[in-house]
C-alpha cells in the first residue's frame, strides 16, 4: 500500500499510517491479505478470526509517545459484516461463563455488547454510561481512564434504575478492547458496588499484556477473538515490543 496521505497528526507514509475511513470494513481470505503477517508492520496489523477469516487493523500511534503504536478496532465505524462476525465469535466465548446478564460499557463496546446478548438468548442487557443522567446516583459510579482516551475528570455509571438487574446475578462484560486493564478495574467495582457477581470478560480484541495483571487482581477469564502486540517504531515499520 503506497501513496497513502498523512494522518491527522502528521505522521503520513514515513510512518506507514493513515486515515482509516476504509478500516475495518471487509473480511478476507489468507491469500486476500494485503498486508504483512510478519513485522515490520507497515499501514495495517492482520488477525484471524476463529472462522479463519482474516481482518486487517490499521495502526495508530499514541498521542503520548509517537514511537509507539497499536493496533486500532472501532467496531461502530465498521460495517455490519465485521461487527456480526466479531459478534459471533464472541458469542461462542462468552457461552463458556455461563452469566446471567451481560453488561455492556460504553462507548466501542456498545455496538457488540447487544448481539452478543440477543446471541446468548437474553431478551436485554444492561448498558453502562459516561453520561450523568440528573437521577444518577454517585454511589453507581466509579472513576475511569483509558489508553485511547487518557485524562482525568471521567466517570462511568450505572442507571440505578438498572440496579435489580445485576444485583445478586451472574454477569458477563462484553466490550470491544481491553489493553492496560483500567476501565475494566474501574467496571469491575462498578459491579460489586452494584452487588454483582463478575463471571468474566469477553472481548473482541486483547490489547498488549497490561490486562493481565487486572485479570489476575479481579481473578476472572479475559476471553478475547484475538491478541495484538503493543509496536514500536523500528526505523522501517513497527514491530511488537514484547
Amino acid at each position: 500500500m503506497t501513496g497513502a496521505a498523512p494522518d491527522a497528526r502528521g505522521a503520513g507514509p514515513a510512518r506507514f499510517l493513515h486515515p482509516t475511513t476504509e478500516c475495518w470494513q471487509r473480511l478476507c481470505t489468507h491469500e486476500a491479505l494485503a498486508c504483512s503477517l510478519a513485522p515490520p508492520y507497515r499501514w495495517r496489523f492482520p488477525v484471524r478470526l476463529p472462522d479463519d477469516r482474516w481482518l486487517e487493523l490499521p495502526l495508530r500511534a499514541l498521542a503520548s509517545d509517537a514511537d509507539r503504536a497499536v493496533a486500532s478496532l472501532i467496531p461502530n465505524q465498521a460495517s455490519f459484516t465485521v461487527v456480526r462476525a466479531l459478534a459471533e465469535a464472541m458469542t461462542a466465548l462468552a457461552r463458556r461463563l455461563g452469566a446471567e446478564v451481560v453488561v455492556g460499557p460504553p462507548t466501542l463496546g456498545m455496538a457488540l455488547s447487544p448481539l452478543v446478548a440477543e446471541g446468548l438468548g437474553f431478551e436485554r442487557y444492561v448498558p453502562l454510561g459516561y453520561s450523568r443522567k440528573f437521577w444518577y446516583s454517585d454511589a453507581l459510579a466509579q472513576d475511569v481512564r483509558s489508553l485511547t482516551t487518557p485524562g482525568d475528570g471521567k466517570k462511568v455509571y450505572l442507571d440505578p434504575n438498572q440496579l435489580p438487574l445485576v444485583s445478586d446475578r451472574l454477569v458477563v462484560v462484553v466490550d470491544d478492547t481491553v489493553s492496560n486493564g483500567t476501565t475494566l478495574s474501574a467496571v469491575a467495582r462498578l459491579l460489586a458496588t452494584a452487588g454483582a457477581r463478575l463471571g468474566g470478560v469477553v472481548v473482541a480484541m486483547r490489547q498488549g499484556h497490561g490486562w493481565r495483571s487486572a485479570a489476575e487482581t479481579l481473578q476472572v477469564p479475559v476471553l478475547g477473538v484475538f491478541d495484538t502486540p503493543r509496536l514500536r517504531w523500528g526505523g522501517d515499520g513497527w514491530y511488537p515490543e514484547e
